[in-house]
Order: C-alpha cells, then sequence, then structure tokens
C-alpha cells in the first residue's frame, strides 16, 4: 500500500502547481477567445475561417502521408499567409479598429445581439413574405428582400435604418412604397423578424449578367454570390417575382412556387422533394425581369 501511494504522489510531482492567479489566468483567456470566436462568426470572417481551417486539416493529412511536394507548396504560401489575412479580412479588422476607438469597446466589440438570428422561418413568416411579394407585383411596386440564412449578414444590416418588427405582408408593403423614406435599398429578414431596411448590398460583378438586368436584380445576385442568403426580388417594370440563390436568378411564376422553395430552404418536408426551380437555359437570362 506504501508503496502504491508513493507511486501516486510520484506521479502528481509532475503535475506543475496552479496558483488561484493561474486559475484566473485561464478563465480571462478562455472568456476572451469564446467572445472572440462569437465575434467571428457573426461576420464573414468565419466562413473564410472555416476554409482556413479544411486547408490546415489538408496540409496535416498531407504531412502524415508524407506528400513531400503538396507540403513544400503550402509551407512556402504559407509565408504569404500574414499578408493574405490582412487583405482578406480588412474589412473586419477595420471595424475591430473603429470599435477600439469607442467608448463602449466592450459592448460593441464583442456584441452579438444583432447577429443571432432565431433558428428559421415560420410558416406564417413565409406566407407573409410571399402574399408581400405578390401584392407588390400586381402594382409593379419594386422590392429587395433578402432573407438571411446560416451566413451572418450584420455588417449589410449596420448600412441600413434598424427595424426590428415582426414580419407582415402590410409592414413589407408599406416600407416598399413609393417615395416613402424606406422604399430604397433592400430589407433583411432575419429569423421572423425584419431587422433593418434600406440596406446597401454588393452589386454582382459577373459579366455573364443580362443587361436587361437592373441594379435591383445585380443587388440580388451580388448578396446571394457573397452569402447563403435568400433574396426575393420583385421588378419595378413588369411586376414579376424573382428569387436569387447561389449566385442564380430564377424567375417565380405564382405563389405557391415561391413558398416551396423559401420552405425547402428553411428544412421543412413540404413535399417538394420532387419540385426543382426551373432555371432556364441562361444563368440569368431575360424572364427573369
Amino acid at each position: 500500500m506504501t508503496e502504491f501511494l508513493g507511486r501516486i504522489y510520484s506521479w502528481l510531482a509532475f503535475i506543475p502547481k496552479i496558483t488561484l492567479g493561474n486559475l484566473f489566468e485561464i478563465l480571462i483567456i478562455s472568456f476572451l477567445i469564446y467572445e472572440i470566436l462569437i465575434w467571428v462568426q457573426n461576420t464573414r470572417a468565419w466562413v473564410l475561417l472555416k476554409g482556413g481551417l479544411m486547408i490546415l486539416a489538408f496540409y496535416l493529412g498531407a504531412s502524415l502521408l508524407r506528400l513531400n511536394t503538396i507540403t513544400w507548396m503550402i509551407n512556402h504560401m504559407g509565408q504569404l499567409a500574414l499578408i493574405a489575412l490582412l487583405i482578406i479580412f480588412q474589412p473586419e479588422l477595420r471595424k475591430a479598429l473603429e470599435q477600439l476607438g469607442s467608448k463602449n469597446i466592450i459592448t460593441e466589440l464583442f456584441s452579438s445581439e444583432d447577429v443571432r438570428g432565431p433558428e428559421g422561418y415560420t410558416d406564417k413568416t413565409v406566407n407573409e413574405i410571399v402574399r408581400a411579394a405578390y401584392e407588390m407585383g400586381k402594382v409593379k411596386t419594386g422590392a429587395l428582400i433578402v432573407l438571411q440564412r446560416e451566413v451572418a449578414l450584420g455588417e449589410y444590416e449596420r448600412t441600413g435604418i434598424p427595424i426590428d418588427a415582426k414580419v407582415s405582408s402590410q409592414l413589407l408593403i408599406n416600407i416598399f412604397e413609393h417615395n416613402t423614406p424606406l422604399h430604397d435599398g433592400a430589407v433583411i429578414i432575419r429569423g421572423n423578424r425584419v431587422t433593418a431596411a434600406t440596406c446597401y448590398l454588393p452589386l454582382s460583378d459577373n459579366l455573364s449578367i443580362s443587361k436587361d438586368l437592373g441594379t435591383r436584380h445585380r443587388a440580388a445576385l451580388g448578396i446571394s454570390e457573397t452569402s447563403d442568403s435568400l433574396t426575393v426580388v420583385v421588378s419595378e417594370e413588369t411586376g414579376r417575382v424573382s428569387l436569387a440563390r447561389d449566385g442564380q436568378l430564377t424567375r417565380i411564376s405564382d405563389q405557391e412556387t415561391l413558398r416551396q422553395a423559401i420552405s425547402v430552404e428553411k428544412g421543412e418536408d413540404t413535399g417538394a422533394g420532387r419540385f426543382r426551380l426551373w432555371k432556364g437555359r441562361h444563368k440569368n437570362e431575360r424572364k427573369a425581369e
């Protein structure tokens, strides 16, 4: 028994002594890492970070398999990684530095209240969006409605005017009514709430886009290229309703088709497993307008 206790004591001797100060440091560092990850997750940097982790995993796999040529290439490209990160994360880094100079550093830099949305869209929300789109289409009222999915759109929300209201067809129609203060720009919906209006969206630089498509449709394509969002577009010229997704613009012929398209994307079992969005012969053909 004495020998057994002696062995345990010898093993415990290798464990470094942890003081109360060490525990305090561990808690602070853990909290900071957690908050930074939450902040990164709620920006486009999260998607880029996941891509970087995939490259790292590929590098580790190549090292284990002794793929010397691949590891040599990654090692030499890694020397430019710091510069590449500064260029790729320039918008996020600029925002962080701007907030460091503000008074409310903690509440603004690590705030996640504007980016964590509800789990999905309810049937009522989908119905209200569909109803509003086709009501505006009847009177040829232009509209641009962005539905956030996994990729956060907080940076685009900040370019507009905060709304934070429950989604309803009446609200959407009033926002996009001609000559109203909020009719320009896009509306962003997160979960079951309208978070912001008059938001600026990136325009698509795809040269294959039809010249007949206006700025509203180009903005819808632009946001669908930079995120996984769904964007409902109502043409001001023709009143036609289109859906932008994954860099493609699809004309939606009726309310049920649009309802099924949104419901399929939010993961509901709508019996639309056989449903397929018609994309036409061209990626962004004139019929989308």
